[in-house]
């Protein structure tokens, strides 16, 4: 999985690309953790997201968490595969998708 990520100011742009698996999602938590502390907007970019498992789903909880605290975050283009895990796991109610 590659991770991009670009800073504006207060607001974090995270583009995933490739799988958000048991493999990959300690990568992603890592990097949520040393960046997501100043920041008071999160947008994750799911446009070349091909999968996410329950790891990745539990990183996006935790983010979620930290997020409602201190602002506000957003995931945009999620593909059909992952938009029926979000609505299958409930994960449609707690999120903000555009």
């Amino acid at each position: 999985m590659n991770i991009i990520k670009k800073t504006e100011g207060k607001t974090l742009n995270i583009a995933l690309e490739g799988r958000l698996d048991t493999t990959t999602a300690p990568q992603l938590e890592a990097e949520l953790k040393q960046s997501i502390a100043d920041s008071t907007e999160l947008n994750l970019d799911f446009a070349k997201l091909e999968y996410i498992s329950s790891a990745g789903l539990r990183v996006l909880l935790a983010a979620q968490k930290v997020m409602n605290k201190q602002g506000k975050m957003v995931i945009r283009n999620v593909n059909d595969v992952i938009s029926e895990v979000f609505e299958v796991t409930g994960f449609a109610d707690i999120l903000t998708i555009e």
